[in-house]
């Protein structure tokens, strides 16, 4: 099976389209993203013993992402993934390398500062990059009346794999830490770098994906990036990487509490349980359940499960709390970026996907740092309000989505083809 050739008849499913080998190097390729805050936060907090400059370091690596990141996107949409992909990933691996030697250095401030940067800037985009492959795979290989089911499905994926991934990152880091050095989590994510961003740029699946991008109209204006159906999708999005970022920091001051901070990865972990299930059963949700609907239910999930964690007053009692939780992000996070998806200008999936992408990121950043710094200075119990201001966010943009009234998508909820989204009902392949 051939990705390349966009002319092939339907295939039978995705997993044919894309070929076994694409969604095992997809998934690990995206872990370093959720590596490398946590990582440099640890490693800087180590080797300058500096709790508050640690965090700065972490949040001028979120900097660099949104700065760059986007960027990143609208390059590929120019110039296709594969390109892009190899060069952000060398400079990525290099980066990582480097701020191991750095942060332990007699060099200045500053220049930890600056390989931070570079760390955010180069990150592969690997997650929004894989949505905009599958997407217009899915246009190209699915059959019409399949699109819109393999569509949804793959969205629920996708988010899923990104709950996993912003959980075991974490997690990944704080166990090869123990385990080894604090210089050797950025190493590792300096690796799995190298060897799989690279295998994911290199797969057949990306010349597929920039066949069908070359083969379309001029893309449309810059402006339509600023709509606002498109801008308040994007703050949800950045309210989610507030979340992941305000839980994980809170919760960790939560456990050293107790005395047990080194197990704060295992806690969290709890709330991928429901959430990757529930996430990856959206697809089963009937079409009367409407995108806008779902962000509201779900972020409604996410405030009421936050709210109780003033409540809680033991590891157990938060291990249930957050798997309530879980129950909440996952599908909030696959309606964004169906969303996200679906509203992308013409020729500008790449660039919306990257965008959103990088709102994770920075969100986590700010509330990392905002959050330690809350935890350091009132204590937990004061850090666990502050995930339940993000999950406030997500849930107020889910309210200004509804009020502004724009459907889901423009005739259906499949995916971009040449014309725009692909309605299930579409007569015809992409080809």
């Amino acid at each position: 099976m051939n990705p390349q050739n966009t002319q092939q008849d339907p295939a039978p499913s995705l997993l044919r389209a894309t070929g076994a080998t694409y969604f095992p190097i997809a998934l690990v390729a995206r872990l370093p993203f959720a590596m490398m805050v946590v990582g440099v936060l640890s490693l800087v907090v180590a080797s300058r013993g500096s709790l508050a400059f640690g965090g700065l370091s972490s949040a001028v690596v979120g900097l660099g992402s949104a700065c760059v990141g986007p960027l990143l996107g609208a390059a590929a949409d120019r110039f296709g993934q594969r390109r892009v992909l190899l060069a952000s990933g060398a400079v990525s691996a290099s980066a990582l390398g480097v701020m191991a030697a750095v942060a332990y250095s007699s060099l200045p401030d500053v220049a930890v500062l600056a390989v931070a940067f570079v760390i955010g800037a180069s990150a592969p985009q690997v997650a929004p990059m894989s949505r905009t492959r599958l997407v217009q795979l899915i246009a190209m290989r699915i059959a019409p009346e399949r699109r819109s089911r393999t569509f949804n499905s793959t969205m629920a994926y996708e988010s899923a794999a990104d709950e996993v991934v912003f959980i075991v990152g974490p997690f990944a880091v704080g166990v090869i830490g123990t385990f080894f050095d604090p210089w050797a989590p950025v190493v590792a994510a300096a690796v799995l770098t190298a060897v799989f961003v690279t295998a994911f740029a290199l797969h057949p699946t990306a010349r597929a994906a920039h066949t069908a991008h070359a083969s379309r109209e001029r893309p449309g204006p810059a402006r339509d990036l600023l709509a606002p159906a498109l801008v308040t999708v994007v703050v949800g999005t950045l309210g989610v990487g507030l979340f992941f970022g305000a839980m994980l920091t809170s919760l960790t001051a939560f456990m050293d509490a107790r005395g047990e901070a080194a197990s704060a990865g295992l806690v969290y972990g709890f709330m991928g349980i429901g959430s990757a299930a529930l996430a990856l059963s959206m697809a089963l949700f009937p079409a009367w359940f409407t995108l806008r609907a779902r962000w509201l239910v779900f972020a409604g999930v996410m405030v009421l499960g936050t709210a109780a964690l003033g409540l809680v007053g033991s590891v157990a009692a938060m291990c249930v709390v957050l798997a309530l939780l879980g129950l909440g992000i996952g599908p909030t996070l696959v309606t964004l970026y169906s969303l996200g998806s679906t509203r992308s200008p013409r020729g500008r999936a790449a660039t919306v996907m990257t965008s959103l992408g990088s709102a994770i990121i920075v969100g986590q950043s700010i509330a990392s740092v905002v959050t330690g710094t809350v935890a350091e200075s009132y204590g937990a119990s004061t850090a666990l309000l502050l995930p339940v201001a993000a999950a406030g966010i997500v849930f107020a943009a889910g309210l200004v989505n509804a009020a502004l009234g724009v459907p889901d998508a423009p005739g259906a909820e499949g995916p971009e083809g040449p014309e725009g989204p692909v309605p299930a009902e579409a007569p015809h392949l992409v080809g």
